[in-house]
């Protein structure tokens, strides 16, 4: 199961929640997806959005505490897209190691957006890893393997 589609499909699900200020998960449209999802994919595409939207308001305020002076309604609704899914992600879902979800969300905004968003996402989710000694705590663990 390529968890990578699974992610892009959650990230224009959020999308376009977003734009239609809706996030109803079972009003998901299939429409929007390219590509049939396998079984698990879809069970991993719900986990997800049901993370996200359930902590919805927390995610906000984090993206926004760690933007800079960027209020929510500022930030590209692609961007937030991909920002929350990142962080519901690194939050939420314990098996799936941060720098693979930053990682992930930098290769969302370049294909989405930009190179510039693509740094933007980056900024905002490496400073959150940097705060959390997330990146020391990998740091740690290589070392004792």
């Amino acid at each position: 199961m390529s968890r990578r589609i699974a992610r892009e499909h959650c990230m224009k699900a959020l999308f376009q929640m977003s734009v239609q200020n809706d996030y109803d998960i079972s009003k998901i449209q299939e429409d929007i997806l390219e590509e049939p999802l396998e079984e698990k994919q879809k069970q991993y595409m719900h986990l997800v959005l049901q993370q996200v939207i359930g902590h919805m308001k927390a995610l906000d305020e984090l993206i926004e505490g760690y933007s800079k002076g960027w209020r929510i309604n500022r930030i590209s609704k692609v961007d937030l897209a991909i920002l929350r899914l990142a962080f519901g992600e690194i939050l939420y879902i314990e098996e799936v190691p941060y720098a693979v979800a930053i990682n992930e969300a930098i290769e969302l905004a370049k294909k989405y957006n930009s190179e510039e968003s693509a740094a933007f996402v980056n900024g905002i989710l490496g400073k959150y890893a940097e705060d959390k000694g997330l990146k020391e705590n990998d740091a740690k663990a290589s070392t004792r393997d």
